[in-house]
């Protein structure tokens, strides 16, 4: 029996990060962060870049090579008390200005004070982005129903003991579990608890058995789990994406590789 329960390279387990607003404290985040091999998204406001006290427009590239950008909205309004050509153009000109800086297609954002309603959702969908994260907090580490309304586990404040839950799970009934953490990096310098952001990567990133991902490849790896296609007697995949995708077939992994057709036994 087929069962979608597998991250790359049959993992069970994955942890991204999500952080807001493009503020100088990143550079000392992603510092901590590569240390341990830990990614992430961060989500930035074009008319901000170069103000002072937030990241430059010139360093975007380098600074978050191997995380991930993603958009923000321009000037970060309340995008559910805004019109819809308020939204649509927030989005997209931030996408645009955004990706003119780092040379890649950015199809995903944070909500701004968490401020959305399906108006927004719709819109968003309209204009082709894929994902965007929400504030509320879900308290598990469940896959979300929509990723245009994807509800992070926790806050930074909770990182440590939802890290250590993640790690102690056992998977009676395999199933995929993300940990997905959001917050503010100059949160981290106001409460002075940077050191809470190093024992997070520490503990987490020594475990091997844990997908450390950004927000894209994650939607990206859904994407390419929903595109393959199975025969009617589930004993042929054939993978259509670019990527390779994992499953298991009688609670063994299974890889199916970018392109591959592939013959299952014992299914």
């Amino acid at each position: 029996m087929i069962r979608f329960d597998r991250f790359p390279q049959g993992k069970h387990k994955a942890v991204t990060l999500s952080y807001d607003d493009g503020r100088e404290f990143d550079r000392r985040m992603v510092e901590i962060m590569n240390r341990h091999g830990i990614r992430g998204t961060f989500h930035l406001n074009s008319s901000r870049l170069s103000l002072p006290g937030h990241v430059e427009s010139a360093e975007l590239a380098d600074l978050f090579d191997g995380h991930e950008v993603s958009a923000h909205t321009v000037n970060h309004p309340f995008l559910h008390m805004s019109p819809p050509e308020t939204i649509a153009t927030e989005t997209l000109n931030d996408r645009r200005e955004l990706e003119n800086l780092i040379g890649y297609p950015i199809k995903g954002m944070s909500y701004p004070y968490g401020s959305w309603n399906q108006e927004v959702v719709a819109i968003l969908r309209a204009t082709g982005m894929e994902y965007a994260r929400t504030t509320q907090s879900s308290g598990v580490f469940d896959m979300p129903a929509d990723f245009l309304a994807w509800k992070p586990t926790c806050h930074h404040r909770e990182m440590l003991a939802f890290a250590q839950k993640l790690i102690d799970l056992q998977m009676k009934h395999t199933r995929m579990a993300l940990l997905y953490v959001w917050g503010h990096s100059y949160e981290f310098d106001n409460d002075g608890n940077w050191q809470q952001l190093e024992q997070f990567c520490r503990l987490v990133g020594s475990q091997k058995d844990i997908w450390f991902a950004t927000n894209s490849e994650i939607v990206g790896y859904m994407q390419a789990i929903q595109r393959l296609r199975c025969s009617a007697s589930g004993q042929l995949v054939h993978n259509p994406s670019a990527i390779s995708v994992w499953f298991s077939v009688n609670g063994n992994a299974v890889e199916v590789q970018a392109g591959e057709t592939r013959k299952l036994a014992h299914c």
